[in-house]
């Protein structure tokens, strides 16, 4: 009888996770434009430039996850307030991190992975003028 309730229990909560579903609904401006089509053509540019952060490669413009929703909604009212979409951008880069930009900033956490390409062309081209030069030499 134990070993029958606890198969239940166990089942029930692997079938869990099945059951999980977004109960709220999406924010307000998450599927609707704004009325204003200057404002709503600023807003699409900047979501544009906005990766979704749970989706592969996807901005928040084209992404169907419900933080993709929340993160336009997000700025379709800021920009109907009238903040600048490079403060928007600001605000989201601070509270989500420099992977939520597809233009990340440069500063001294990142610089390396601006740097990495250089220094990879510096070392190719050194091997390269050793390989052509030093057969020429011998």
């Amino acid at each position: 009888m134990k070993a029958r309730v606890f198969a239940w229990l166990l089942l029930a909560a692997l079938a869990a996770p099945v059951r999980a579903d977004d109960t709220m609904p999406p924010a307000p401006y998450a599927y609707r434009q704004l009325a204003d089509p200057r404002a709503e053509a600023k807003a699409e540019a900047l979501m544009e430039t906005l990766r979704c952060l749970v989706c592969q490669s996807q901005s928040i413009a084209d992404s169907d996850a419900p933080i993709a929703g929340d993160m336009r909604n997000q700025v379709r009212l800021r920009i109907a307030r009238g903040e600048d979409p490079e403060e928007i951008r600001a605000w989201l880069v601070q509270r989500y991190g420099d992977y939520v930009t597809y233009a990340p900033r440069m500063t001294r956490l990142t610089w390396p992975l601006f740097a990495a390409p250089l220094g990879l062309l510096a070392l190719a081209a050194v091997l390269l003028r050793r390989r052509f030069t030093g057969g020429r030499a011998a």
